[in-house]
């Protein structure tokens, strides 16, 4: 993992990297002072695309190669390889997906007040104060009290705020050496220039079908546009598991890397591994059309039904609540296709292309596996002496409804008006810990954590009456705000006396302990899934290049539904931002890497006139099995409305041939594909070009290694040195994985040419047993999360330093690193 710098020291890595911090009385003198610092730049090459990043220059010169992250297997599959060799139809789909910027409503902004010895409070427009409160504790050094993190009516994120960044923190530390307070509200030019950013990627599908268009197996490469410096080096994993996530695939291998370039760094954006839906849906297409059959009954014959469930896929991820082809039965039953295309021929013959498009999807929501500060939500809920309810959650809305769909929850379960209820959740001195708006987990983990707590305060409540008055608690009911006794001697009594006794007269209490009020910590299933199917209908202007969405009709199944409106109004934001992706949106560089869409007059958003009335179907809705059946809607939208836009335009299309998908379709690049001019595939061809060749090369002998691919760290065939190497003994090692580098201890031991070894972390041990060649040691070690895998190790010592590689299944591969702590016998000599 490469440092990140506050600042800018000695060199910069991209157009936008910050050198320099000027502090004055407001914003007029600071932008006239910056105006007045000169910089002198010795220029480099800069490598700004995926395919300068595989030949050109180092980005960071201390690393070995341009790869940030690598995950997959890099060996290739012979017999995944000879499947798709000789299945009756292979379809292979390659394309590059353009950069994105979020382009919140809000940009980022903080403001820092240094309050007594050591203690901030930080306003901060981000997705989470609780988590961004820890991150600031932990990269300061300072007790998690000391810092106050609020958040109040954040205009959106989208991913961009997950965590403080650059800037923020270098005015946090201004603020801390100045000790004053001091503000940074970000312009519209810097957010579109240097703030981080997303999707710029490439992909490569390969899928085979038997003659009845049912799939055999499946092969994808895929790169990743890290930038320099992303908040998190990424090669996508999630990409790999949910690409044919919802598919019977029998057979499926991948490899993926991540590449620093010198452009803005990477940050997640709504959905982040969105483009298998993308990938994957225009493949069935183009396959359903390769093969002859309907693109609905292409995916009819390969999606997982609930009838199918449980079900494992290739990737080892296990499916027991999915619904995507119930969501697509629902959804055809709504649209009438033979109608459809019956207007369609005759539209034909007038001139006029319609198109319809079709897509399913599965989305993770509220993961509560594998990433430790996603683990689990808290709601804390009292009854006020007043009698009003408090609730303190550890939720955060950018725009999400959470204030509201928190306060439905806790006053369906307490029996109250939802009038009385009143949730806080954008201070992270309030309450517990939370990592706030991320994962479509705020129904799921959020709204267990409410359902908890109020189902625990009710049983307090009732315990109370039925003490105060004399009945059996069972017999005691809730309802808007009074506490009533069922049976033939009816009696009442209101919250609010009730919480008067509770907090005046805790004597009167059953157990004499005062207040009414409980605190609960949720940790939801590992993973909740949400399904969905969409289809669009568009006409395609054939002298313009024009695309208007005629209607859009969606399938979802999300569980409980909370409050329709939010739900409809998450899938209607994600859709809006779907439609600017395909038809708009596109951050550009010129070949120096300099930006150039630095305004919303050259980066395109959507407007009310492009994005439709949509039509919503919960038909298909079954409860989830985490707390209250709800599941998570948040990024839905985002991931399968590009396809579903993309298939309508080729359907419409196809009259010309299959469209070069090169984003975003613009009506330039319609236009040439309707008028047979080539510059679209011309444009497209380095995207495919780059990819290697599907033959059995990546199944025989590799090709030379491009300047800048990784290459192991391990040697390949053991190293023994004159005098017997001493390996038993305590060691520290680092594991340099895609998801960041992980320090623990260990030891080790030899007896022959057997190694027996711990390693241990957070104390937890993991045992394991290996061979010795002289000074090259080989282990397994089995894991369980967040999955089920061996991790293979090779290692050489070389006195008191070890060095190797951990081959890690479908996450790659790892260095090695270990420093001796003490030998075998220096150990027993203490003993």
């Amino acid at each position: 993992m490469v440092p990140v710098p506050v600042l800018a020291s000695g060199r910069v890595t991209y157009v936008g990297d910050p050198v320099a911090m000027v502090v004055a009385q407001d914003r007029y003198i600071a932008e006239d002072a910056a105006g007045l610092i000169v910089v002198d730049y010795d220029e480099e090459d800069p490598v700004v695309t995926i395919d300068d990043a595989k030949t050109g220059p180092l980005v960071h010169p201390d690393t070995d190669s341009n790869v940030c992250a690598a995950t997959g297997n890099e060996d290739g599959d012979e017999e995944l390889e000879a499947t798709l060799a000789a299945a009756p139809h292979l379809v292979t789909l390659a394309f590059e997906h353009q950069r994105i910027s979020q382009s919140p409503m809000e940009t980022r902004g903080v403001v820092v007040a240094p309050q007594g010895n050591g203690e901030l409070t930080i306003y901060l427009s981000c997705q989470g104060p609780q988590l961004n409160a820890r991150w600031f504790a932990e990269a300061l050094g300072l007790p998690r009290t000391a810092i106050r993190v609020i958040a109040k009516d954040v205009g959106g994120s989208f991913g961009l705020k997950g965590q403080p960044w650059r800037e923020e923190v270098a005015v946090v530390l201004a603020a801390m050496h100045l000790r004053r307070p001091l503000k940074w509200i970000e312009d519209r030019l810097e957010n579109l220039t240097a703030a981080n950013q997303a999707r710029e990627q490439q992909i490569r599908v390969r899928a085979a079908f038997d003659h009845d268009g049912r799939l055999l197996a499946s092969h994808a490469e895929y790169h990743l546009n890290n930038g320099a410096w992303p908040q998190g080096a990424d090669s996508n994993i999630a990409v790999m598991m949910f690409l044919w996530g919802a598919h019977k695939l029998p057979k499926f291998d991948f490899y993926s890397r991540g590449w620093f370039t010198n452009t803005v760094g990477l940050a997640a954006y709504r959905g982040p591994w969105a483009i298998e839906s993308l990938a994957r849906e225009v493949l069935l297409d183009r396959a359903a059309r390769q093969i002859g059959i309907d693109p609905i009954e292409i995916r009819r014959r390969n999606l997982i039904r609930r009838t199918d469930l449980p079900w494992t896929t290739p990737m080892g991820l296990e499916l027991t609540d999915i619904s995507p082809a119930e969501c697509l039965d629902v959804l055809v039953s709504k649209i009438d296709v033979a109608a459809f295309r019956a207007e369609q021929a005759k539209a034909r013959e007038q001139g006029r292309y319609l198109g319809l498009g079709v897509a399913t999807y599965i989305e993770p929501t509220a993961g509560s596996t594998g990433v430790a500060v996603l683990m689990s939500e808290s709601a804390h809920i009292r009854v006020e002496p007043t009698g009003m309810i408090t609730a303190v959650v550890s939720t955060h809305s950018q725009g999400h409804g959470t204030q509201t769909t928190m306060a439905q929850v806790i006053a369906d379960r307490l029996g109250v008006p939802y009038e009385h209820v009143s949730v806080y959740e954008d201070d992270s001195s309030r309450g517990g810990y939370g990592s706030g708006a991320y994962g479509s987990r705020q129904a799921v983990a959020g709204g267990g954590a409410c359902i908890r707590a109020a189902e625990l305060l009710l049983e307090r409540i009732k315990r109370a009456a039925a003490h105060i008055l004399g009945a059996r608690t069972e017999d005691i009911e809730l309802r808007e705000g009074m506490l009533h006794v069922l049976g033939d001697r009816p009696q009442t009594v209101s919250l609010r006396d009730l919480a008067d006794i509770a907090y005046g007269d805790p004597d009167r209490m059953p157990d004499g302990e005062a207040g009414l009020e409980v605190q609960y910590r949720y940790r939801p299933p590992p993973i909740t899934m949400t399904s969905a199917a969409h289809a669009c209908i568009v006409e395609v202007d054939a002298q313009t290049g024009f695309v208007q969405i005629k209607r859009w009709v969606t399938s979802e199944d999300c569980g409980v539904l909370i409050n329709p409106a939010v739900v409809e109004g998450q899938i209607a934001g994600g859709l809006a931002q779907a439609i600017g992706s395909v038809l708009l949106e596109e951050v550009s560089f010129d070949a120096r890497g300099n930006p150039t869409a630095a305004t919303y007059k050259d980066y395109l958003l959507p407007t009310i006139f492009d994005v439709p009335d949509f039509e919503y179907h919960h038909d298909a809705s079954m409860p989830s099995q985490a707390e209250g059946g709800f599941r998570g809607v948040g990024e839905g939208g985002c991931i399968v409305g590009p396809p579903t836009l993309v298939n309508a335009i080729a359907d419409a299309l196809i009259p010309f041939g299959e469209i070069a998908l090169e984003l975003p379709l613009t009506p330039a690049r319609l236009l040439a594909h309707i008028e047979g001019r080539r510059e679209i595939a011309e444009r497209a061809k380095p995207a495919e070009a780059s990819t290697p060749p599907p033959a059995d090369q990546s199944a025989g002998a590799a090709a030379e290694p491009a300047r800048n691919e990784a290459t192991p760290s391990a040697p390949q065939e053991p190293v023994v040195s004159a005098a017997a190497a001493t390996i038993d003994g305590d060691w520290t090692f680092v594991l340099s994985t895609p998801m960041g580098p992980q320090a623990f201890n260990g030891r080790l031991s030899t007896d022959g040419d057997r190694l027996t070894g711990v390693f241990i972390m957070n104390m937890d041990e993991a045992h394991f047993t290996g061979t010795v060649d002289g000074n090259h040691l080989k282990w397994d070690l089995k894991v369980t999360k967040p999955m089920s895998i061996t991790l293979k190790y090779e290692a050489t010592v070389d006195g008191d330093t070890l060095t190797g590689k951990c081959k890690m299944g479908i996450f790659g591969s790892a260095k090695l690193s270990g420093k001796r702590v003490s030998s075998a016998a220096s150990a027993q000599g203490r003993g």
